[in-house]
């Protein structure tokens, strides 16, 4: 009999996939970020509103934030802070008007040609601006057992040709699950695009594997994934290989961003991040104003600083590298378009 040694003995954790090994080590406690950051306890974080919206952060993304700087733009969008406690008039739960515009548990229906399904509550990393931050996913998000009656509803309407997966983020999903979705979805003839609304190439870059390619690989569907990313620190190597794993599959990049105070604020550094963008194969899509969510508040800047940031914009860069800058409204068909600071154009809800 040949004895086992260590190394013979199969380590449980060589079952999970890369990605899901991160997820499992990911920082859930906002003094043990702070620690890794190298900055006091003391000096920001709110333990009331993590109680409230927990933090959620893979080690990974921490590693790109910039040691002892309080003012990091990675660490300012997912640290609990006191601000978020706070209740300011017009802040509130459902920004969107998602729970008015659902169709069927799971299956949100705003715009023409589209529907969006709420395939998950869970994401890779919590952002303290999240609209969905008070979705009730429980009652009404989908779920596998929830399939059936998505796709029946769907077939309803006929001209629906473009689906969004949607959440949290979809690619929480493990492939098995995505997998057997798409295939579903490919059933319904009048279907020809997929998008996924995804943070997780750029928060979690290891999730592009082989088995998520796999079945992007296969499906007949037209896929585009509309990245999430902020700022241009967020764009390290790592994320850029994933991004062009992606493009290799033949998946359309685009990128949609949140306008936040201290964060993004600035012509510079809306600048920088088209530019690595596009270095990464990935066009600028939005730039959306702040929804006002509750706890999210202390992240919004005026309107007319961000159509002044846009004016100075266009001044900067070609025009396939400036995003539109949008808002999105509760009961509107479509995101509305706000005008560069100089044009005195009127706002029109523009479907997409």
């Amino acid at each position: 009999m040949i004895p086992l040694t260590p190394h013979a003995i199969q380590d449980p954790d060589d079952a999970l996939a890369p990605w899901r090994r991160a997820m499992r080590d990911a920082v859930r406690d906002p003094f043990e970020l702070l620690r890794l950051v190298e900055l006091p306890a003391t000096t920001i974080g709110d333990a009331a509103a993590a109680r409230e919206f927990p933090l959620l952060a893979p080690l990974g993304y921490i590693a790109r934030m910039r040691r002892g700087d309080p003012n990091d733009p990675l660490l300012l969008q997912v640290l609990p802070q006191a601000a978020e406690t706070a209740e300011v008039p017009g802040f509130i739960t459902d920004p969107v008007g998602d729970l008015q515009a659902l169709s069927a548990p799971g299956l949100l229906h705003k715009y023409h040609g589209r529907a969006l399904i709420v395939a998950t509550g869970a994401c890779a990393v919590h952002c303290r601006y999240c609209f969905r931050r008070h979705f009730p996913y429980a009652e009404s998000g989908a779920s596998h057992g929830r399939l059936e009656r998505l796709i029946e509803a769907l077939r309803q309407h006929p001209e629906i040709d473009e689906i969004i997966l949607s959440g949290g983020d979809p690619l929480m999903l493990d492939d098995e699950k995505l997998s057997a979705w798409v295939k579903a979805l490919e059933e319904l003839p009048q279907l020809r695009r997929l998008r996924l609304h995804s943070r997780m190439p750029v928060i979690l870059p290891e999730r592009v594997d082989e088995a998520l390619l796999g079945w992007i690989c296969s499906t007949r569907l037209q896929v585009v994934c509309v990245i999430h990313c902020n700022h241009a620190n967020e764009l390290d190597h790592d994320v850029g290989e994933a991004l062009n794993r992606l493009r290799m599959a033949g998946v359309s990049l685009l990128n949609q961003s949140v306008l936040l105070r201290d964060i993004n604020d600035t012509t510079e550094t809306l600048a920088s991040l088209s530019l690595r963008l596009f270095e990464f194969g990935v066009l600028p899509y939005y730039l959306h104003l702040l929804d006002p969510v509750a706890g999210a508040a202390h992240f919004n800047i005026p309107e007319t600083h961000a159509r002044e940031i846009m004016h100075n914009l266009r001044a900067s860069l070609p025009g396939y590298l400036v995003p539109r800058l949008v808002r999105e409204e509760a009961g509107k068909s479509g995101k509305t378009d706000i005008p560069p600071l100089d044009t005195g154009t009127r706002l029109q809800p523009e479907s997409g």
